[in-house]
């Protein structure tokens, strides 16, 4: 775990429905921090250009469900160049580019635009070095 940078990741070609991105990663880290309710969640954060647009993109990972399952959010931003979709399409392009997966995208009625990441996507995620311990901390202290 661990053997990569995020800033490794320059110039990489994804495509995320019919469409290419290149996307450049200037940086990022990982924390625990603890919810509202108790919980700990586990905060990653990617600074990153993606078709000339940089941005700083969070991503929350909990645990929901009777499994356990791991499971990371994050919202398109409506203020975005291009506004939500394209926000959107930008940070679908970057976890393809770091995970090698793309995230489920989810409408919701409101407008809103959610991405998940699940447990093979946190896989992803720990190759780099910048956010291994910290997944790594996550998932021991969260019953994984």
């Amino acid at each position: 775990m661990g053997s990569l940078r995020l800033t490794d990741v320059r110039g990489a070609e994804v495509e995320v429905d019919g469409r290419r991105h290149v996307v450049d990663v200037l940086g990022g880290g990982a924390e625990l921090e603890k919810s509202w309710s108790g919980r700990t969640l586990l905060r990653i954060t990617i600074t990153a250009e993606v078709d000339g647009v940089r941005r700083d993109y969070t991503m929350t990972f909990s645990r929901r469900g009777s499994d356990n399952a791991a499971v990371g959010r994050a919202a398109a931003r409506d203020g975005a160049p291009g506004g939500r979709e394209a926000d959107a399409e930008r940070l679908s392009a970057l976890v393809g580019a770091l995970t090698g997966r793309e995230p489920k995208v989810r409408r919701m009625k409101d407008g809103e635009i959610l991405l998940e990441c699940y447990e093979g996507h946190l896989e992803g995620f720990a190759l780099y070095a910048e956010l291994a311990d910290a997944i790594a901390k996550w998932l021991e202290e969260t019953g994984r």
